[in-house]
């Protein structure tokens, strides 16, 4: 029989797919009893009366399955309260607790080194294990299993962000083996995984080379244009330097009309059929999912309003560096809403809305934006002003839509490679994440040495 925590109900466990199938000999305990989880509220500003720090931030987690000194982490600042309560050190484990998706949080990440004045930043929760009852690798591959994280999506809350609650993390049941069998399971994860590691670094370094091959080609046709040979001027802006001498220098404001009034769809019926689309639907290429249908009436109220030929971006982080940016198209009836973390911008008659999808995903666009949000921690937002005081040099119309169209072909090629090598990203994820199921919930038995060759791997993974 399955050793029970006395403290765990029925309601506990009812649900959670891997309870019936681990070992009889490990026990179930909730994580409040083997480990302390703290929230941080520690943010990336820096201030003089506070004292300096390193910061390991959501996207360092959400990135790195181990927290080492390798990292290029953030500076910041922090009191010294702060700095007692979330130092980080060797052993920890560092879990996301909001997402934009339910099925995608509490993604994990092992502190495998002690880094000097280095900080838990906010969006995470800190998880310190009783190294004397669970071995903090352990726990960090059982948050690798979408198997054992399935708990925490049911009890994730929200609308258009979800999060969780301490609660939630305290009261999440894992699979307790003894600390010696959770050290050989261990051992035998960081064997296996560590071969299809090295696939995934791989992939992932050229993923990497073709994504700032594409920022630079964008970055580079939007600020100097396509011709190398053209006469330029310099054009008062510090960071942007010479341009060409017929391009405007002006505010982005004259060009654009910024989140448009509802008032454009007065006439439309509330049962008219719109397009909805939540944060989750655009991706980091300017991909859009339109699939989802709702009637007007459910979205008109409490959501932003857009349109065919509009451009949607995120304004709250980490979406906004993480370049959530669309052109929007084929919307059903022309209309769509969506998440009220958008801004909605879109180009007056002496711009094309393509080339301004290519401002906003240019590099100067997206670090000065960064630079420009306000707000409390975690909750920054690029405001309105930055967008319409946004200072660039513009080409005439005919220019513009030529740059468009060649950069909509030299993208298309890079974000079809990129795709494709995502794609075996994915495939080799699959396995990984099945063998760590597999040895975290007892499904494989390590004392039987099992081996991973090149030959178990599925196809494409290569």
């Amino acid at each position: 029989m399955l050793k029970f925590d006395p403290s765990l109900q029925i309601s506990d466990i009812s649900g959670v797919p891997w309870i019936e199938n681990i070992p009889e000999h490990w026990d179930l305990k909730k994580l409040k009893y083997v480990a302390s989880i703290r929230f941080s509220n520690v943010d990336k500003n820096t201030s003089e009366s506070e004292h300096p720090v390193l910061l390991c931030n959501y996207v360092d987690v959400y990135k790195y399955s181990k927290i080492t000194s390798d990292i290029d982490f953030m500076q910041a600042s922090a009191r010294l309260e702060e700095i007692r309560k979330f130092h980080v050190r060797v052993g920890d484990v560092l879990v996301t607790k909001d997402s934009e998706r339910p099925d995608d949080i509490a993604i994990a990440a092992f502190v495998a080194e002690n880094i000097t004045n280095l900080l838990c930043g906010y969006h995470l929760a800190l998880i310190r294990p009783d190294s004397n009852i669970l071995n903090g690798c352990f726990l960090n591959y059982l948050f690798s299993s979408k198997l054992f994280r399935f708990q925490y999506e049911r009890m994730a809350n929200g609308v258009t962000r979800f999060g969780l609650s301490q609660n939630a993390f305290k009261d999440s049941i894992i699979p307790l083996p003894s600390l010696e069998e959770q050290n050989k399971i261990v051992s035998f994860l960081d064997q296996q995984t560590a071969k299809l590691d090295q696939l995934v670094e791989k992939k992932q370094r050229l993923i990497d080379l073709l994504q700032e091959k594409r920022q630079a080609l964008i970055t580079r046709a939007v600020t100097k244009g396509l011709n190398p040979n053209v006469l330029m001027k310099d054009s008062g802006i510090e960071w942007l330097g010479e341009v060409p001498a017929h391009w405007t220098v002006s505010r982005l404001k004259p060009f654009i009309f910024l989140n448009p009034p509802k008032k454009e769809i007065a006439t439309f019926s509330l049962d008219t059929e719109i397009t909805f689309v939540p944060m989750e639907a655009v991706n980091e290429s300017g991909e859009v999912d339109i699939s989802r249908i709702k009637p007007m009436s459910e979205c008109v109220t409490g959501y932003t309003y857009f349109r065919d030929g509009d451009v949607l971006l995120a304004k709250i982080t980490p979406c906004f560096e993480n370049g959530k940016i669309a052109l929007v198209s084929g919307l059903n009836n022309g209309i769509g809403f969506g998440s009220t973390e958008f801004h909605v911008l879109r180009a007056k008659d002496n711009l094309d809305r393509h080339y301004l999808a290519f401002i906003i995903q240019s590099d100067p666009f997206r670090k000065l934006g960064e630079a420009s949000m306000v707000g409390a921690a975690g909750q920054k937002r690029v405001p309105e002003s930055f967008i319409l005081n946004f200072k660039l040099a513009i080409p005439p119309i005919n220019e513009q839509v030529e740059i468009a169209e060649f950069l909509n072909q030299k993208i298309s090629v890079i974000d079809n490679v990129i795709n494709h090598l995502n794609y075996q990203l994915s495939l080799i994820q699959e396995y990984r994440q099945a063998l760590i199921t597999a040895a975290v919930t007892g499904q494989i038995d390590v004392r039987e040495k099992m081996a991973v060759s090149a030959d178990t791997i599925p196809a494409g993974k290569e």
